[in-house]
């Protein structure tokens, strides 16, 4: 991975292709894209389009087959980047404290240093009193958050979120997104995250990535010009409805 000072990240002509029991699969197709530092981008398309794969790819967990991804600079340091799926996949006989200090127990991270950057942690995703709560005990709004808390302990560079409130109700996913704009807000982190929720793409962005269906490549990419800081009411703007209606139109561009 090379190095890029003026961008967070730099896709180019991206392409992955799944070989099974001979038959070629044909994921993603030549994508190519670039984020600012510090941006909020989403990343919509149709299901099984390879939204999820891209994210693999970047997080570094799939290998591409061509194509090129160049980070941006952090000093002298590798960059970091943290992935949070659907599923929060807490481990349940862990506390909330327990599962946000995971990663830095793995990296070998003192005990006390760990306890103290977690718990900073549980401040920035507003789960005060709810340190030695177990999974169980917490609803899924609750559990997402130990999750996006576990991945911003170990400090990265860009955030990868992957369907983030996708298992949540209506109310609690909105409420979420509000959560979500704060702490981004609150940590300055470069976030790419894959939606379903056109609404919440809008409401969350930079910018707005359309994926064709599969072989995926970007038919769209949409400037969100809504101004900061964004309040509910913006939801119901002329504006915001033109832009929905732009990604909506594209979505359905192509579709069986």
């Amino acid at each position: 991975m090379h190095s890029s000072n003026e961008l967070a990240l730099q896709v180019k002509d991206l392409s992955v292709t799944f070989i099974e029991s001979d038959v070629n699969l044909e994921v993603l197709d030549n994508i190519s894209f670039s984020i600012q530092p510090f941006s909020f981008v989403s990343m919509i398309g149709p299901s099984g389009g390879g939204k999820s794969t891209l994210l693999r790819v970047l997080s570094g967990l799939i290998t591409p087959t061509s194509g090129e991804i160049h980070f941006g600079t952090n000093g002298s340091k590798k960059i970091k980047i943290g992935l949070v799926f659907q599923k929060a996949n807490l481990m349940p006989w862990r506390t909330v404290l327990g599962n946000i200090t995971l990663p830095l127990q793995l990296a070998n991270v003192p005990v006390k240093n760990a306890q103290q950057q977690a718990m900073q942690m549980v401040e920035i995703v507003g789960l005060n009193g709810f340190e030695n709560s177990l999974p169980h005990n917490l609803s899924g709004g609750m559990a997402q958050r130990v999750a996006i808390a576990r991945s911003l302990v170990q400090d990265p560079d860009i955030l990868l979120l992957d369907e983030p409130f996708g298992a949540l109700d209506a109310l609690t996913r909105e409420r979420m997104g509000e959560e979500l704009l704060r702490i981004w807000r609150t940590t300055h982190k470069t976030v790419l995250m894959v939606t379903h929720s056109i609404p919440e793409a809008i409401y969350l962005s930079d910018r707005v990535l359309v994926l064709t269906q599969r072989p995926a490549q970007i038919c769209l990419d949409l400037p969100v010009d809504l101004a900061r800081p964004r309040t509910e009411e913006i939801r119901y703007s002329p504006r915001f409805a033109e832009l929905a209606h732009q990604l909506r139109q594209q979505l359905n561009i192509g579709q069986p």
